[in-house]
């Protein structure tokens, strides 16, 4: 049972799944299928979005800015203190200081990534205690789905070559 005004692992797995519905959108698009929905303190969603570099053509257009980017607007702050960014992949070191800098109280992912992963896998941007904001950590909720939808990307990738 969860503390009061936490999330249950119920809620983490509703707002993943709706990351994954990001991730697919972006696969569909030929983008790498990474999906991100930030949400508030009282379960409003404020920006949801899938990778986009290609269509942009912004090596910064991953899903975690660009849900970043739209909910500042939205709130008209750059600090989206007390959020929780919910992406399918552990954000890359670039998306791991953005999160610092919007000073986001939480993020929940999917898969680890053990090759570029920001947070946990390669680096511990913003869960170190090192810099002056640091994020609470949760990763692994729905990461078989996370890492399936990533490899079948991948794959299909592979096969049209």
């Amino acid at each position: 049972m969860s503390a009061p005004n936490e999330p249950s692992l119920a809620e983490d797995e509703f707002f993943m799944a709706l990351a994954l519905e990001e991730a697919r959108q972006s696969a569909q698009r030929g983008e790498v299928p990474i999906g991100a929905v930030l949400v508030a303190a009282d379960g409003e969603i404020l920006a949801r979005a899938g990778n986009s570099p290609i269509a942009l053509h912004d090596p910064t257009a991953h899903a975690e800015i660009l849900v970043l980017r739209a909910a500042a607007l939205k709130m008209g702050n750059y600090r989206l203190t007390d959020t929780t960014l919910y992406v399918t992949l552990e954000p890359c070191v670039m998306c791991a200081g953005a999160l610092v800098q919007a000073r986001l109280k939480r993020l929940v992912y999917g898969a680890e990534d053990p090759k570029a992963g920001g947070m946990v896998s390669c680096y511990k941007v913003g869960c170190d205690g090192v810099l002056n904001h640091t994020l609470e950590v949760q990763g692994g909720v729905l990461a078989a789905e996370a890492t399936a939808v990533l490899k079948d990307f991948f794959r299909s990738r592979r096969q049209k070559a």
